[in-house]
């Protein structure tokens, strides 16, 4: 098993990497949490594969569980599936000695981890990630959120995870497309801080998405490390920490604009980081090979180019997201494979300059 702290201080915890390693949950978290009163959370596809598994681990360990199961979906992250969810800590008597573990993908850990945050001002949480995208970023940092129509996780806190469980067994699971979706932060990871990285899944990329065991756990691990780092730097996202956004400046907006709907969250931030290269050569911040590499890997995996949105409607909608500050646009631009910088001078000009262009 791989073992990856991260050193927060009072928040620190462990992600824990290995396959087959749903059935030891249980086992592992009753060495550091004494059993209680746990409220499982899950969606109904995950629950169908993974619920009893789980369930058991944490029963067999005298960990009290009741389960609940949401509908599938990004729609489901909004205060009204919140509400349903402090119905259930209720009824089930939950305390702040209590547990609230998160089993599925990145809508099932942030609506939990908002929960958690929240319910009686913070009770301890687990996250159990079975996507890829979930396992290599939503379940690490301790970012948890909500939905409002009119931005995305513009509701939420910072709230650290005990625990980070990944099991690399449940890929084998996941629909092809939410893999495909989840490589994109990979990808990320490789623009923003490890160029190694980038040209691992160039040359590995069929290996990848044949769920080999080694290039599997070498790009979950090099990302959980990275997002550890960053975040060990700035928890609260005071500056550093905002390079992970990179590609979700633009790719919010697009989320937003089709009501979460039209394109998986993956597939929205592919579209946004090459947008922001665009941004970034426009600027003369860097050179058209960063794009071109990009790009080959996006259109290798078959994801979307482009949106068809008005880009109007794209800048009114970046004006709305929190990465804004003091009314300017923050936008995370790639100078290198491996290196970005944080910027807030992109002119509206520039935008849509970029925007009414085919990338």
């Amino acid at each position: 098993m791989k073992t990856i702290r991260v050193h927060l201080s009072a928040n620190s915890y462990n992600i824990h990497i290995d396959k087959m390693l749903l059935e030891r949950i249980g086992d592992i978290l009753v060495e550091e949490e004494m059993p209680c009163k746990t409220l499982l959370i899950t969606d109904k596809n995950v629950e169908k594969v993974y619920g009893e598994i789980v369930s058991k681990s944490l029963s067999r360990n005298k960990f009290d569980v009741r389960v609940v199961s949401l509908q599938p979906g990004e729609d489901q992250k909004n205060l009204e599936t919140a509400l349903t969810i402090y119905d259930a800590c209720f009824d089930h008597k939950l305390d702040r000695n209590s547990l609230i573990v998160a089993l599925g993908g990145g809508v099932v850990g942030d609506i939990s981890g908002f929960v958690a945050a929240t319910f009686m001002r913070g009770i301890p949480f687990i996250q159990v990630p079975t996507s890829l995208l979930a396992q290599v970023d939503s379940s690490i940092g301790g970012k948890v959120a909500v939905n409002h129509p009119k931005g995305k996780n513009m509701i939420g806190s910072f709230y650290q995870p005990k625990a980070v469980f990944i099991d690399t067994g449940t890929l084998t699971t996941l629909p092809a497309a939410e893999l495909v979706a989840g490589l994109v932060e990979v990808i990320k990871y490789g623009v923003i801080r490890d160029a190694e990285l980038f040209e691992f899944i160039e040359n590995s990329l069929y290996d990848i998405l044949q769920l080999n065991d080694h290039a599997l756990l070498k790009i979950i691990a090099t990302s959980c490390q990275i997002k550890a780092n960053v975040v060990e730097e700035d928890e609260k996202e005071t500056h550093l920490r905002a390079i992970l956004n990179y590609g979700h400046t633009i790719g919010h907006a697009i989320e937003t604009l089709t009501g979460y709907k039209k394109y998986r969250h993956g597939e929205a931030v592919a579209i946004g980081m090459l947008y922001a290269t665009e941004i970034a050569i426009d600027m003369g911040l860097t050179d058209t090979s960063v794009l071109e590499r990009q790009r080959s890997l996006i259109k290798r995996l078959g994801l979307p180019l482009h949106t068809g949105l008005n880009p109007d409607d794209i800048v009114k909608t970046l004006y709305t997201d929190k990465k804004v500050v003091r009314g300017r646009l923050r936008f995370i631009l790639p100078i290198k494979i491996g290196g970005v910088i944080i910027s807030d001078q992109v002119t509206e000009e520039i935008l849509y300059r970029v925007l009414s262009k085919p990338i």
